[in-house]
C-alpha cells in the first residue's frame, strides 16, 4: 500500500487482503442462497492453479499451468462455499468439470455488470510467478552488410 506500512509491526496489507477475500465469500454465499445470480450480474474469478488446495481436472491444469479465470454466469452447478474456499461445477468446451478453489488462491474477482473489481496479492511466502525473461536482442548488424548496389538495376 504505502512505504510506511512496510515498516509497520501490524500487517495491514494482509488484514485488508483477508477482508477483501471475505467479500468474495459473502457474495458467493448470497448467490448460493438465492439459487443464482440476480439481474445481469456475473463474475470473473482468476486464481492460481498451483496454489495449495486448488483441485481442478488435469486437462485444465495442463492448459492453465499458472493462472486461470472462470466465469460464473448462467451455467454452473453444485456451488458449495466454506471458510477456506468454494467448489463449483462448470463446463469447459462442453466437458463438465468440478473445481475446488481456496479463497487464498484467488488473484482477481470482477463483476462487470456493475464495474466492481478486486485484485489480490499472494500471501507472504507463497510463490509469485516469475516474469518471463526478455528475448535476447537481435545480433548487431555489421556496417555495410545491408548495403545493396543499385548500379546493376540502372538502365544503360
Amino acid at each position: 500500500m504505502t512505504e510506511t506500512t512496510a515498516d509497520s509491526l501490524i500487517p495491514y496489507d494482509e488484514i485488508v487482503q483477508d477482508a477483501l477475500r471475505t467479500v468474495v465469500r459473502r457474495v458467493l454465499d448470497r448467490i448460493d442462497v438465492a439459487g443464482g445470480l440476480p439481474g445481469a450480474h456475473h463474475f470473473y474469478i482468476a486464481f492460481r492453479t498451483k496454489a495449495p488446495g486448488v483441485d481442478i481436472p488435469k486437462h485444465l491444469s495442463e492448459r492453465y499451468p499458472d493462472e486461470m479465470t472462470i466465469v460464473i454466469q448462467h451455467r454452473y452447478w453444485d456451488l458449495a462455499i466454506d471458510d477456506e474456499g468454494f467448489q463449483i461445477g462448470l463446463s469447459f468446451n462442453q466437458v463438465p468439470a468440478k473445481l475446488r478453489i481456496p479463497f487464498d488462491a484467488i488473484t482477481g474477482f470482477v463483476d462487470p455488470a456493475v464495474n466492481f473489481a478486486l485484485q489480490f496479492t499472494p500471501k507472504e511466502g507463497e510463490a509469485i510467478a516469475a516474469p518471463e525473461p526478455e528475448p535476447e536482442p537481435p545480433a548487431p548488424i555489421e556496417p555495410g552488410s545491408n548495403v545493396v548496389t543499385l548500379d546493376r538495376f540502372r538502365k544503360k
